[in-house]
């Protein structure tokens, strides 16, 4: 069952946003498949796909309803591993993942199998138990909702990581002015803590408001520590340790050679999968 695992975690995962929430819900549809009756399954691998999809639609209704946070950031994925199985052609960028947290489940889902899965709408339709109308429907009104946001995956640039290490050289200095210069002018950072951890605040934007905090929250929690220069979903990232445990993860948007996002994960329960 593992090569099935690898096979639908990108669609559970692009859905779900969870790592361990993809993993449970690919858990528990090959453990129903194992004692059904199979003679009406002409098509293995199509079946689960489609298991998959509609059970990640059910949970993350149910997630939605329950997150208490104003910003909900999804557990990042460490797409450097080049010896995974995992198809990460088919993992979504970590701004685009954040985007679509705008979208409801199903809107979400057809908008995933439309762009990263190029499904027509009649395979949606089929796979999701709707009319091709709807289809068309829920695209639309996902599309409206993204607001013509960028819908592509993002394209690593060549200078980022030098860009990280002046970013952290700046804040390690103490240096507005230096941090100033590396933001774009519509950069937004986002936090968030979890259930557990109280962030500074949740959402900021504008250079002067950004930078201020960047260096506050540097001083007061990030001082001293052991960093590491990664990707995360095919995005610059930072990695933050303390006394060996992974602390904080920031992942990077860039506008051209300016930062125009930074997602702050501080959430002991979404690092987990990075600590391993």
């Amino acid at each position: 069952m593992k090569n099935y695992h690898d096979i639908l975690f990108p669609f559970a995962y692009n859905i779900l946003g969870s790592s361990e929430d993809a993993k449970d819900t690919i858990q528990d549809i090959l453990v129903k498949y194992l004692i059904i009756d199979k003679k009406h399954i002409e098509n293995e691998i199509g079946y689960l796909i489609k298991s998959v999809i509609n059970q990640s639609i059910n949970v993350k209704k149910r997630k939605s309803k329950t997150t208490a946070t104003n910003v909900w950031l999804p557990e990042p994925l460490s797409t450097e591993n080049a010896d995974d199985n995992i198809n990460y052609n088919e993992i979504l960028s970590y701004s685009m993942l954040t985007l679509l947290e705008k979208l409801t489940a199903k809107e979400r889902a057809v908008f995933i199998l439309k762009v990263a899965f190029d499904y027509s709408h009649k395979e949606i339709a089929e796979t999701i138990g709707f009319t091709i109308e709807n289809s068309r429907k829920l695209l639309s009104r996902a599309k409206i909702k993204l607001n013509n946001s960028k819908t592509k995956n993002h394209i690593i640039q060549k200078n980022e990581t030098h860009n990280l290490k002046l970013y952290i050289e700046a804040m390690q200095n103490g240096n507005m002015s230096a941090l100033e210069k590396l933001l774009s002018k519509d950069i937004l950072l986002a936090a968030d803590g979890g259930k557990n951890i109280k962030v500074v605040r949740e959402l900021t934007s504008g250079i002067t408001s950004t930078s201020k905090l960047l260096l506050y929250v540097y001083r007061a929690f990030l001082t001293g520590l052991k960093t590491k220069y990664s990707y995360i979903n095919h995005q610059p990232a930072i990695l933050f340790y303390k006394n060996g445990v992974l602390y904080n993860c920031q992942v990077f948007e860039f506008d051209k050679t300016k930062i125009n996002g930074i997602y702050s994960i501080v959430d002991p329960d979404k690092l987990k999968s990075l600590s391993i």
